[in-house]
């Protein structure tokens, strides 16, 4: 009797880790697929969700008083990455097909001094306000081969709500600068920290 219990046991045990593996698998390959970019009929990209729970990779900060008055980007630059595709970077150091790199712009707070600057509790600095803004980074070397296999979007350079879905842009214009000034693979990853330790 013992041994038909433990037998028992033993089958259901290799059932179940049967199922959690077949369930696992399942749930990567949604994940893996959910990750990638989302394209309209018409080749457009959409605006992906849930971008803010994204791997944060840093924000850089160009204001206007610090620019002649005439930033092109004055906000914070909120650069995010999907999770998965930044996993598989941290593996390979290498950024895979469907890499999505969002930029949300966000104001500072109304300056008080003439460097753009003011203070607050924690002393004088640039502190952040309203959401400005979405630009995009799409790596598909089949989609952008002309453009060193990145392609640029932009879904509004505004407050929210922003557009549902943008063209890419011009190669003479984000992409251009891109192939001129980037650090690797048309990304300046010396802004971002964590994309460049272990």
């Amino acid at each position: 009797m013992r041994k038909k219990s433990i037998l028992a046991l033993s089958a259901f045990a290799a059932v179940s880790a049967l199922l959690s593996s077949q369930f696992y698998t399942v749930a990567t390959a949604q994940q893996d697929e959910n990750w990638k970019p989302k394209w309209t009929e018409d080749g457009k990209l959409e605006l992906p969700t849930g971008y803010r729970e994204w791997v944060y990779l840093g924000s850089p900060l160009t204001p206007n008083a610090l620019n002649g008055g005439e930033a092109g980007f004055p906000e914070y630059h909120n650069v995010y990455m999907h999770p998965a595709a930044y996993k598989i970077y941290k593996e390979t150091n290498e950024f895979p097909e469907g890499t999505i790199l969002l930029k949300e712009l966000q104001l500072t707070k109304q300056a008080e001094e003439e460097d753009g600057s003011r203070t607050e509790v924690s002393g004088r600095g640039y502190f952040p306000a309203a959401f400005n803004g979405i630009d995009i980074a799409v790596k598909d070397s089949q989609r952008f081969a002309e453009s060193q296999n990145w392609g640029y979007f932009n879904f509004g350079h505004h407050a929210p709500p922003y557009a549902a879905s943008a063209a890419a842009a011009p190669v003479d214009s984000c992409a251009a600068c891109h192939i001129s000034n980037a650090t690797r693979d048309m990304v300046f990853t010396e802004f971002y920290t964590i994309l460049n330790t272990k």
